[in-house]
């Protein structure tokens, strides 16, 4: 290729320059605001996100504190509930064994109860079978004499009386 055929390229590369270095010219200001409006506004970002991922820190290390509490408290709450249950436990074999003891004088008192009973109930059959044994004794071994006998002894007491 030969120079003059790359004149026209040439020609149009220096006005392609002279057009992008005049719009460079009455532009600069904007364009040089708007970059730097660009870097402020991603300046801007940056510190928001900086500070975003401080604050997540922040309640990352917040969470990870309660969750260490956390497995503390639920230590304390099973030992306390342990604690309770042996409490519990412990009253509960308090109190079976008062109720045990309860029913054991109850029954007792019952059973006393019951014996007494019978033996006045004894002592009533007793009692009576004496005196129907008695009575039939005296009717077998008494004779009608010994009868008018007793009868006169009798009288004579209570006449003996009322003097």
């Amino acid at each position: 290729m030969d120079f003059q055929e790359l004149l026209p390229t040439i020609a149009k590369l220096v006005n392609l320059l002279l057009f992008v270095g005049l719009m460079f010219y009455f532009l600069r200001r904007t364009i040089i605001g708007a970059f730097r409006g660009r870097q402020d506004s991603i300046r801007h970002e940056l510190m928001r996100a900086e500070e975003e991922r401080a604050a997540a820190e922040a309640r990352l290390q917040e969470v990870e504190g309660r969750l260490a509490r956390l497995d503390a408290e639920v230590g304390a709450i099973r030992a306390n509930a342990q604690k309770e249950a042996a409490e519990e436990r412990a009253r509960v074999e308090r109190a079976t064994e008062a109720e045990i003891k309860k029913i054991r004088e109850q029954a007792r008192r019952e059973i006393e109860s019951a014996a007494k009973a019978a033996r006045a109930e004894l002592r009533t059959f007793t009692a009576g079978q004496s005196v129907k044994l008695a009575e039939e004794m005296i009717r077998r071994d008494i004779r009608p004499e010994d009868d008018a006998h007793l009868a006169r002894e009798y009288v004579e007491e209570l006449g003996g009386v009322r003097r």
